[in-house]
Parts: C-alpha cells; sequence; structure tokens
C-alpha cells in the first residue's frame, strides 16, 4: 500500500504538479485524459524526471502512487491526487475530492481500489482501452454498449432456456 505524505518542503514553484510513473503505459492513459481535461492548470511530470527535486519524499513512494503536489507544499497520494486533479479541470469536479477527505467508507474503498489497479496495472491498461477507447483524449463509453450487450445475451439466455 501507498503512504500518504502530507507536505513537502520543496514545492513547485509555478503551478501544482502531478508526478506519476512515466513508465506505465496505463498511467499515461489516464494522464493523457487528465491533460486533456486540465489544460494548463496543472504541470504532468513523471517521477523519474523530478523525483530528485523532492528530497523529503523517499523514491519508493513515486514508484507506489501518483502524487499532486500544491504550491503551498501540500502532497495528496494516490487516489485523492486524482480526486483533487477533477477540481482542476475546466469544468471543476469537487465532489470526489470531498467524498475522500470526509467519508471514511469512500477514502477505505478509493485506496484499496488505486492499491488493486497499482499492482495490476499490465492487466488495467488494455481495460481501459476496451471501456474507453484507444485515444484517451477523446473517451467513448464503449461500457455502456458492452453491458448493454451483456445483458441482453443474459435476458436471452434467461428468456429461452
Amino acid at each position: 500500500m501507498f503512504s500518504k505524505i502530507q507536505r513537502t518542503a520543496f514545492p513547485p514553484l509555478e503551478k501544482p504538479m502531478m508526478v506519476w510513473d512515466g513508465e506505465c503505459g496505463f498511467c499515461k492513459y489516464w494522464i493523457t485524459h487528465w491533460k486533456s481535461k486540465t489544460a494548463d492548470r496543472l504541470d504532468y511530470r513523471t517521477y523519474q524526471e523530478v523525483a530528485g527535486n523532492f528530497p523529503d519524499i523517499p523514491l519508493k513512494e513515486f514508484k507506489k502512487a501518483s502524487r499532486l503536489i500544491e504550491l503551498d507544499g501540500t502532497v495528496y497520494s494516490g487516489p485523492d491526487s486524482a480526486y483533487k486533479s477533477f477540481t482542476y479541470f475546466k469544468t471543476e469536479d469537487f465532489r470526489w475530492h470531498r467524498w475522500y477527505s470526509k467519508d471514511n467508507w469512500f477514502t477505505w474503498l478509493s485506496d484499496r481500489g488505486y492499491n488493486f489497479i497499482a499492482k495490476h496495472r499490465s492487466f488495467m491498461f488494455p481495460l481501459s482501452k476496451i471501456f474507453f477507447g484507444k485515444n484517451p483524449e477523446a473517451m467513448k463509453p464503449y461500457w455502456f454498449l458492452e453491458l448493454l450487450f451483456l445483458f441482453s445475451i443474459f435476458y436471452l439466455l434467461l428468456k429461452y432456456l
């Protein structure tokens, strides 16, 4: 499980920074999506590029989870880094970060889900492309059509068997 790091004494200087694993296809897919939603409101850097700029955050922690680092040094880790990034979208969305901050059950579920996904990124990457399309800048809700198809098959099997 990733550690929740509260602060760094070495915050970014110009704008908040999302730090992610540059060697992870799953991570790159979702970061590309977020970049298309946040425009230039966040700086996106791989931990391979910038880990040395944050000597008070252990390298092993950058390897375990994404980090969103604010200009005041506040660090959001794992799922909260994703949820906090939604507040920087062109259409800001504060719900997810608020739920994570206030609801223990949501925090617990998000942390476990994030940890599971992080440990199975090579499986989750093709799954993301199946459900949302190959282009993360123009995602399509294929999951809805796929679920509709599966429910239709299930219904037909129940009806005629």
